[in-house]
C-alpha cells in the first residue's frame, strides 16, 4: 500500500501514478490500495482538502482547473475500474464525499457548485439481494452532473442520477434519477417544482449591488436555456404535501 501526502508528480513498482506538473501540498491525503491507478490533474488545480482511497485496481481520479473559484473540498472512494472526473472550476463550500465502484464513474461538469455535505455515490457501499432469485437489486449505476449545476447544503445524488446543465438541486434534496437541464428540483426524491431557471455565483450579501431585483445586476453566464423536454413540475405545496403525508404514514 501506498501513500502520499502532496499532489505531485508520482509512480510506484505496482502501475500507480499521479501526473501533475507542479507540487501541492497541505491537507492531501491520497492511498494507493491496488494497482494501476491514476489521477490527472491539470497544472491550474487547486485543492483545499483531498483525501483519496484507491481500493482496487484500474481507478482514475481526473481534476479540473480552478482559475475563478474555491478549489477541491472532498473524500473520495474509487474502487475496481471506476473513475471519478471533475470539470473546471468545481468548488465546495464544505466537504463532499464521492464514491465510485463496479466500472462506474461520477463526472461533474464545468463550473459546479456544492454547498456543504454533499454525497454524490454510485453505489450503496454493501450488496442487497432478492431473497427469491439471489439477483442484486442495487446495482452501481453512473452519476451524471452536468455543466453549471448548484447543489444546495445536504443535497445528494445516488446510483443513475442525471442532472442537466443549468440546474438547481435544493437543500437536502435527494436525486436518484434524470433532472433536466435549467429547473429547480427539491425532495426526496428530488422533483422538478420550476422550469427555465437560470442561477449566477453573485453571493448576495458579499457581492454588490446588495439588492439584485433582475438581472441587470449581474453578469450572465453562458447557461441560460430554457428546458428541455416535457417533465411535470410539481408545485412546492404539493410536494410539501405529499413529503408530509408519507412520514405520517411511515410512523403509523
Amino acid at each position: 500500500m501506498g501513500k502520499v501526502t502532496e499532489l505531485a508528480e508520482y509512480s510506484d513498482d505496482r502501475g500507480n501514478s499521479i501526473a501533475f506538473d507542479g507540487t501541492l501540498g497541505g491537507k492531501i491525503s491520497i492511498t494507493f490500495k491496488g494497482r494501476n491507478n491514476r489521477i490527472i490533474a491539470p497544472k491550474g488545480a487547486r485543492i483545499e482538502y483531498l483525501n483519496v482511497n484507491f481500493d482496487c485496481d484500474n481507478g482514475t481520479l481526473i481534476l479540473g482547473a480552478n482559475t475563478e473559484v474555491g478549489g477541491i473540498k472532498a473524500a473520495i472512494r474509487i474502487g475496481q475500474d471506476a473513475t471519478v472526473k471533475f470539470g473546471d472550476n468545481v468548488n465546495m463550500t464544505g466537504h463532499c464525499m464521492i464514491t465510485a465502484v463496479e466500472g462506474c464513474t461520477v463526472s461533474f461538469g464545468d463550473d459546479v457548485m456544492m454547498a456543504q455535505e454533499n454525497q454524490f455515490r454510485t453505489d450503496d457501499a454493501h450488496p442487497i439481494f432478492d431473497v427469491t432469485t439471489g439477483k442484486r437489486i442495487n446495482t452501481a449505476r453512473d452519476v451524471t452532473i452536468g455543466n453549471h449545476v448548484w447543489f444546495a447544503n445536504g443535497a445528494v445524488a445516488l446510483a443513475g442520477a442525471r442532472v442537466g446543465d443549468g440546474s438547481v438541486i435544493g437543500f437536502r434534496s435527494l436525486v436518484t434519477g434524470k433532472i433536466s437541464n435549467n429547473c429547480i428540483a427539491v425532495g426526496s426524491p428530488a422533483r422538478v417544482t420550476r422550469r427555465n431557471i437560470a442561477w449566477e455565483r453573485p453571493h448576495l450579501s458579499l457581492v454588490p449591488p446588495f439588492y439584485k431585483p433582475d438581472v441587470s445586476t449581474v453578469e450572465k453566464s453562458a447557461y441560460w436555456a430554457l428546458t428541455e423536454g416535457d417533465e411535470p413540475v410539481v408545485r412546492r405545496r404539493t410536494l410539501v404535501r405529499r413529503l408530509r403525508d408519507a412520514s405520517v404514514a411511515f410512523t403509523r
